[in-house]
């Protein structure tokens, strides 16, 4: 599974996706949202939801110096923090910004794809799809 940004033209910059995620992490504020609304414009021009796409490849794990984001089945990746030393390669590796900072602990903040944060947007514009197989 995925998580998707299906129609970003209604997105009203709400950021009550950002709030569940992280309060499905035991956190009442913002600092450990795995995912981001950024504004283009504000109401006028709009918002941009900012999540992992998941990839097959993901560059963030291939500069981690220590091996603590691994790939996920299906793209993506696992981010083990107890491996981490806050290095921010994965960060600056992420061509899209979706590596979120946790500026508390020094860590990453990476969507797992777990479809959390859809039930709280009003709008309908997330939606956990079903990856594509893998054929071996």
């Amino acid at each position: 599974m995925r998580l998707a940004v299906v129609d970003t033209e209604r997105c009203i910059g709400c950021q009550s996706c950002m709030f569940a995620c992280s309060r499905r992490q035991q956190e009442g504020g913002l600092a450990r949202s795995c995912l981001g609304v950024k504004s283009i414009g504000g109401m006028e021009r709009g918002f941009m939801v900012i999540v992992c796409r998941a990839c097959d490849n993901p560059p963030c794990a291939k500069t981690c110096p220590t091996s603590a984001l691994t790939p996920r089945e299906g793209g993506g990746v696992k981010v083990d923090i107890t491996k981490c030393i806050g290095c921010g390669r994965c960060k600056d590796a992420c061509i899209i910004g979706a590596v979120f900072w946790n500026d508390e602990i020094n860590k990453p903040m990476i969507c797992i794809h777990c479809g959390y944060c859809v039930k709280f947007c009003p709008h309908g514009v997330l939606k956990l799809e079903k990856t594509r197989e893998v054929k071996h």
